[in-house]
């Protein structure tokens, strides 16, 4: 909503051109300065000189003589190059009446993604193997995308493109067969299933012959053997019982859990495409579309053996979810470390002439690390996520018990502090950062946190609890008109703007970063005015401020997946 000003000044600004400059171009070049005292808007000149060959100052001077200021503008001055704008504080603040209805659940102002579908594709976790914390970026990241999409007018469609499929079911067979049982992994959990399959890796460096069991035990699976097959089936029982429960956790769930294994009889007709384009051709008995002309290494589909791999299944997948959804986008949240794979896919679909490869986008982010290296499931160098949420939810309980003890619900607040504090340490950043994981830092409740954004929240809560009912309409806007009031309001004013920017961007941390600064501001505004007054028209203005604080905490919150607590 808060660019809905920036419309104005632009619109006042091309008029006072008289037709040198484009109202487009105007609102293009509007930026807003580093310090209050140099306005609330600024458009620097400099950028007009070429078109309108004037020196920059000249050009301001001459803006500024044809100015015909909106309600909303108070003043504009001239500042060298520089053309800048000061909003009425009141009627800013005014506008906040234009919100009165807002519930958060959908846009503010308009629903740009209306009758489009954006696929992503994240988390994407492997069978028989736990949740580890190297998987919480992209199943938050795709997941808070999902939302910010959502909330934006798209359809969305989340997808969990399950890692089933490969030779580790062979290796998990022979380990089942040969140090337990189908009977006893059933009864068992994720983690005992994950020891067998460290074992595994340990005996068969001292025996190779471990691996020819193992793929003859994978090509029962592909073969559809019924005894091949009931290990299969029960490998992925025991994984998707065991990543329900974090999903559940996490409040995420998934449109589609189509994964490597349901592509299986997709694959053939894109590789006859290849075959009919001329693209596919031989090297060393596997098939590959060389791209040399494109500086990248070719891309193989197809092994001597006749195995197919991921670039094969992704390609099957493309076309899947093209027919299915027909996409606007279709976004794959995966780590940077498969940034050639994905150029790789990209060029090859656009090489065959599919409809939508211009349409898809890798979503890249850092890597997760240990403090003392990199982390291997293979050599059981892990952090299970499971053990961070009940370590963060832990330390939650115990600061409630502390501070509150006598807060009703404890335990569904713990939980709601102790996973928002996970979840929102892995949104702070941009996303390509690489994360070293730590449990002090991800346990460090103090800052730029959830649980203060929580806190935040509640506090508000609070004061609407003790204000009961207000009435807008008896509101005097000028006592939220002051330094910390005229920040706030338009802060809660930009927050339009800061979910746009997050799906534009593809950032998250765009938002999450914006709940902590819309935090600080109430707060601040919070401890130098009294929400609650004898000034009746005072009093209806906070509250109603501090209620689309509120409301706007509260979505930012549920946009990145975390609950917002009505006490703490």
């Amino acid at each position: 909503m808060f660019s809905m000003f920036e419309k104005e000044v632009a619109k006042c600004v091309a008029s006072a051109s008289s037709g040198a400059l484009a109202e487009g171009d105007v609102l293009a070049a509007l930026e807003i300065p580093k310090e209050s005292k140099l306005g609330d808007l600024a458009l620097p000149c400099f950028k007009f000189a070429r078109t309108m060959r004037k020196a920059p100052p000249q050009i301001a001077a001459e803006l500024y003589a044809g100015l015909e200021l909106p309600a909303v503008i108070e003043r504009a001055e001239v500042a060298g190059g520089y053309l800048n704008f000061f909003f009425s504080r009141e009627e800013v603040a005014k506008k906040l009446t234009e919100l009165a209805s807002w519930t958060g659940e959908s846009t503010r102002g308009e629903r740009e993604g209306e009758g489009k579908t954006v696929c992503i594709d994240y988390s994407s976790v492997n069978i028989a193997k736990p949740f580890h914390i190297g998987h919480l970026s992209t199943t938050v990241i795709g997941a808070a995308l999902y939302r910010i999409f959502r909330y934006l007018g798209y359809n969305t469609v989340g997808i969990n493109h399950l890692g089933d499929w490969g030779t580790q079911f062979g290796k998990l067979i022979v380990a089942v067969r040969k140090w337990s049982s189908l009977d006893e992994v059933l009864s068992r959990d994720e983690y005992f299933l994950n020891s067998l399959y460290v074992r595994y890796h340990k005996e068969a460096e001292q025996d190779p012959a471990l691996d020819d069991e193992a793929r003859a035990w994978f090509k029962r699976i592909e073969d559809g053997d019924p005894a091949a097959t009931e290990y299969f089936d029960a490998f992925k029982q025991i994984t998707m019982r065991a990543v329900g429960k974090i999903y559940d956790r996490l409040k995420i769930s998934f449109d589609s859990y189509a994964g490597e294994s349901f592509y299986n009889d997709k694959m053939q007709p894109c590789l006859d495409i290849l075959e009919k384009k001329g693209l596919l051709t031989e090297s060393d008995g596997a098939k590959v579309v060389r791209l040399d002309e494109y500086d990248m290494p070719p891309c193989l589909l197809v092994k001597a053996d006749g195995a197919t791999l991921y670039a094969t299944r992704d390609i099957a997948a493309a076309y899947y979810r093209k027919r299915t959804y027909n996409f606007y986008k279709c976004l794959y949240v995966v780590a940077y470390q498969q940034n050639l794979h994905f150029k790789q896919l990209f060029k090859v679909l656009e090489l065959m002439g599919f409809d939508g490869a211009a349409d898809m986008e890798h979503i890249a982010f850092g890597m997760v690390s240990l403090e003392d290296g990199a982390m291997s499931t293979r050599g059981g160098r892990v952090v299970w996520l499971a053990e961070v949420l009940d370590k963060a939810v832990e330390k939650a309980r115990q600061i409630i018990e502390d501070k509150n003890p006598s807060l009703a619900d404890k335990e569904s607040v713990a939980e709601s502090v102790g996973v928002g504090a996970v979840v929102f340490s892995a949104l702070w950043n941009s996303r390509i950062k690489d994360i070293v994981f730590s449990f002090d830092k991800v346990l460090n409740f103090d800052g730029e946190t959830a649980p203060y954004v929580q806190y935040t929240y509640a506090r508000a809560a609070s004061a609407l609890r003790k204000g009961g009912s207000y009435d807008i309409s008896q509101a005097d806007f000028s006592s939220i008109a002051d330094e910390e009031g005229f920040e706030l309001v338009k802060c809660v004013l930009s927050f339009e703007d800061a979910v746009r920017t997050a799906a534009r961007l593809r950032e998250p941390c765009t938002v999450t970063r914006y709940a902590v600064e819309l935090a600080e501001k109430f707060n601040r505004f919070y401890i130098d005015h009294r929400i609650l007054g004898e000034d009746k028209g005072a009093t209806n203005a906070r509250l109603f401020l501090a209620d689309l604080v509120k409301r706007t905490l509260g979505c930012a919150l549920g946009l990145i997946g975390i609950d917002a607590p009505e006490s703490m």
